[in-house]
C-alpha cells in the first residue's frame, strides 16, 4: 500500500532509476504516482500524475539528475488526484510518505500549523508532515534535531522520504511502523518500501528500525536512533530470484501465480520434509522407505528453541486478515482434529483493539500474512507480545517488520506473488498450516507407520492433482461456468465447515477482481434468512470436500435449486459418486486427497472461476480498484 523509492548517487540518472522501482512496485496498489528530482543546476522539480506509473513516464523531461524521490500513492486521506499525489512541498522540505496519520493528532497538527501560516493544496496527512518537518527545521537549523523532535510530535504510521532545499547532495528517511530499507551500492545509495524496487541495482540493504533514520549521500550512509545517536547498521543480501518481475507466457500475472501453485508445493514440501519431489522415482521411493526420518526431519525444522513442542500449549490463536484469514479458518480445523488443541482465529483488526484477550504465557500467537507487513497484524503481534506468550510467523516475504517481532518465523516460499489478489501465497498458507498439524500430531507419537504413508503418498500425488485441475479442460469448464454467470448480479458460495471456509475465499476472489457480489454463506444457515435472496437463475457455487457432512451440504444444495438456483458443484470425485442423482447441477470433480491437503486442491476451480468472471468483464486482473497488496495502514 503505497510505495517509496529514493536515489542518490554519481553513477546514474535519478529518474531513470526512480520510474524502474515505481513500476516494481505497481504489485502494491496505487491510484496514482510521482517523482521530486533536482535538476544540475540545482533545480527541485516536482511532477505528479494520476492512473498507472507509465503516465508519468509519458510526461517525464529528460534530464540529468543525481537526487531524487518517488511515491506511489493509495489513497488514504482525500481523493485520488494530481494535487493529492506525493511528493508534497512545504517550504524547504519535499517528503514522499508511505502510512497513516492518527486524525485526532492531524486535524490539530493542521490547525496550528495553518495558524502560523502555512498553506495547505491537498487533503493528505503528508503535507501537513512537511508543513511540520519544514517548521521544525526552521527552528533549529539542523535536520537530524528536527527529526529527532518530529518523531515525539507525530502520532501515527510513517515511512518517509526526504530532500531538504538548503542541501541537494542528500537524501533523509524515517520510519515508524512502515516499512522503509536502505540500499546500498557503490557511489550510489537507495532508499525503498521493498527491495524488489532497486534490487535491480543492488541487493546489498539494511532495514531501518521504528524511530531510525538516515542520512545518505552518493558516498556514504549515517545512521541515527530516536535520541539522535549514531549508529551501526547491519548489511544483509538480498536473493534477487525471489522477485520474479517477468509474466512470462501469461498475460497477468495473476494467471502466473494460479498456474506456479503446483511448484509451490514442492518446493514447500522439499524445504520442509527433506523430499525433492522434482526428483526421480527411485528418490521418493527412497523416502517411503525412510518415513520416519523424513518426519523427524518436518520436526526439526518447524521447532525451534524460544517456542519448542507446540503441543504444549493449551490454546493457539490465529491472527490475520484477508485470504491469510481464511487459511487461518482452515488451519483451525485441521490443528483442532488432528493436534486437539483449541484454536482461536480473529481477523487481526479486531484482535488487536479486543477489550480483553484470553491469552497468556501457555497460549501461542500465530500471525499470518504474505507479506508480513500487514498493519492490522503487526499491531496483533505487539499486543500478543505484551501477555508474554510465544508468537509464531506465517510469512512470504523474509525481512519483514513482523518477521521481526515474533520470537519464529515459518517461511512458505511461495516466490513474489505481484498480483493484488493472493493465489500461491494463499495456498501456501494452507500448506503450511496442514505441516504445522501434522507436525503436532507426529511429535506426540500419534502417527502409525500406515498413517504416516498414506500422508506421503497424498504428498507426492498432490502436485500432479492440482495440475489436472489446471490442464485444458478443466481450464474449459471454469470459462464455461463464468460465461454463463459473469452478467448476474450476484452470486453465492455455500459449503460446510473447511468446505464453507473455501467458499469464503472464492468469494473474496470473485469481489476482488470480478467486482461481482460474492457471498460465501455457511450452508446450514441458507434456511434461516440468505434464501430470500435466491432468484430463478441465481448462480450457487457449493463446494463439498467433507464425507461427514456432505449428504447435509446437498440437502441445502436441494433447497437452493427448489428456489430457482443454479447449481454448480465443486465435489471430490469420491462423494460425486455417492452423491446420487445430481444430473440437473454442473459439476467440476476435485482429485480425492489425504484431508490434511484436500483443500488446496479444491479452491483451484474457485481461483480460476474468479479470473475468468474478471476477465470477461473486462477488469483489470492484476490491479483490482481501490485494493493494495500490501496493506500498511490500518
Amino acid at each position: 500500500m503505497c510505495g517509496i523509492i529514493g536515489y542518490v548517487g554519481k553513477n546514474k540518472r535519478a529518474q531513470e532509476v526512480i520510474m524502474e522501482g515505481l513500476k516494481r512496485l505497481e504489485y502494491r496498489g496505487y491510484d496514482s504516482a510521482g517523482i521530486a528530482y533536482c535538476t544540475e543546476n540545482n533545480k527541485l522539480n516536482i511532477i505528479k500524475k494520476q492512473g498507472e506509473v507509465k503516465n508519468l513516464k509519458e510526461i517525464l523531461p529528460i534530464e540529468a539528475s543525481n537526487l531524487g524521490i518517488g511515491h506511489t500513492r493509495w489513497a488514504t486521506h482525500g481523493e485520488p488526484s494530481e494535487i493529492n499525489c506525493h511528493p508534497h512541498k512545504q517550504g524547504k522540505i519535499t517528503i514522499v510518505h508511505n502510512g497513516s496519520i492518527e486524525l485526532d493528532y492531524l486535524k490539530m497538527a493542521k490547525n496550528e500549523l495553518t495558524n502560523e501560516g502555512y498553506n495547505f493544496k491537498s487533503l493528505t496527512d503528508t503535507e501537513v508532515l512537511a508543513a511540520l518537518l519544514d517548521k521544525l527545521y526552521a527552528e533549529t537549523n539542523d535536520i537530524n534535531k528536527a527529526l529527532v523532535e518530529f518523531q515525539k510530535q507525530v502520532i501515527g504510521s510513517y515511512a518517509l522520504g526526504i530532500i531538504v532545499d538548503d542541501n541537494y547532495d542528500k537524501m533523509y528517511a524515517i520510519r515508524k511502523d512502515s516499512p522503509l530499507i536502505i540500499g546500498i551500492n557503490n557511489d550510489e545509495n537507495y532508499i525503498a518500501s521493498d527491495i524488489c524496487a532497486i534490487s535491480k541495482y543492488t541487493t546489498n540493504y539494511m532495514v531501518l528500525e521504528n524511530g531510525e533514520f538516515a542520512e545518505l549521500t552518493a558516498t556514504g550512509i549515517k545512521c541515527f536512533d530516536e535520541n539522535g545517536l549514531a549508529i551501526e547498521k547491519d548489511i544483509k543480501t538480498h536473493n534477487p530470484e525471489l522477485d520474479d518481475n517477468d509474466k512470462g507466457i501469461y498475460d497477468t500475472f495473476m494467471e502466473k501465480e494460479i498456474h506456479q501453485q503446483p511448484n509451490v508445493f514442492k518446493k514447500m514440501v522439499n524445504s520442509y520434509m527433506n523430499i525433492d519431489l522434482n526428483s526421480a522415482n527411485e528418490t521418493i521411493e527412497k523416502a517411503f522407505s525412510n518415513v520416519d526420518e523424513q518426519f523427524n526431519y518436518l520436526s526439526e525444522n518447524l521447532f525451534c528453541n524460544k517456542i519448542g513442542d507446540y503441543s504444549k500449549f493449551n490454546n493457539i490463536s490465529i491472527v490475520a486478515c484477508g485470504s491469510a484469514y481464511y487459511a487461518g479458518l482452515i488451519g483451525k480445523k485441521l490443528i483442532e482434529k488432528y493436534a486437539k488443541i483449541p484454536v482461536n482465529v480473529e481477523t487481526a483488526s479486531e484482535f488487536r483493539y479486543a477489550d480483553q484477550l484470553f491469552i497468556d504465557d501457555k497460549s501461542l500467537v500465530i500471525a499470518i500474512s504474505q507479506s508480513g507487513e500487514t498493519a492490522d497484524t503487526l499491531g496483533a503481534i505487539e499486543r500478543a507480545n505484551q501477555y508474554g506468550c510465544k508468537t509464531l510467523g506465517i510469512i512470504n516475504r523474509t525481512e519483514t517488520s513482523i518477521g521481526r517481532k515474533v520470537d519464529k518465523v515459518l517461511y512458505t516460499t511461495a516466490g513474489a506473488e505481484n498480483s493484488v489478489a493472493t493465489t500461491k501465497a494463499y495456498s501456501a498458507q494452507l500448506t503450511m498450516l496442514a505441516l504445522f498439524a501434522l507436525n503436532i500430531v507426529n511429535n506426540n507419537k500419534d502417527l502409525t507407520a500406515t498413517e504416516k504413508i498414506e500422508i506421503l503418498t497424498a504428498i507426492k500425488e498432490l502436485p500432479n492433482q492440482m495440475e489436472s485441475l489446471l490442464n485444458a479442460e478443466a481450464m474449459a469448464k471454469y470459462n464455461e461456468i463464468a460465461t454463463n454467470i459473469y452478467n448476474k448480479e450476484s452470486l453465492f458460495y455455500i459449503g460446510r465447515g473447511i468446505d464453507h471456509y473455501i467458499g469464503l475465499e472464492g468469494a473474496l476472489k470473485s469481489k476482488e477482481i470480478a467486482c461481482i457480489n460474492s457471498q460465501a454463506i455457511s450452508a446450514g444457515e441458507l434456511k434461516h434468512g440468505p434464501l430470500s435472496l435466491i432468484e430463478k437463475g441465481t448462480p450457487v457455487i457449493a463446494t463439498i470436500t467433507d464425507e461427514n457432512i456432505a449428504q447435509k451440504t446437498l440437502s441445502n444444495v436441494k433447497e437452493a435449486y427448489s428456489r430457482g438456483a443454479k447449481i454448480y458443484l465443486n465435489i471430490t470425485e469420491d462423494l460425486y459418486n455417492k452423491a446420487g442423482d445430481i444430473s440437473n447441477y454442473d459439476v467440476i470433480k476435485i482429485p480425492n486427497t489425504h484431508p490434511l491437503f484436500q483443500s488446496n486442491l479444491a479452491v483451484i476451480p474457485l481461483q480460476n472461476i474468479a479470473f475468468d468472471l474478471a476477465e470477461k468483464k473486462g477488469k483489470n486482473i492484476d490491479k483490482p480498484k481501490n485494493l493494495a497488496k500490501a496493506v500498511t495502514v490500518e
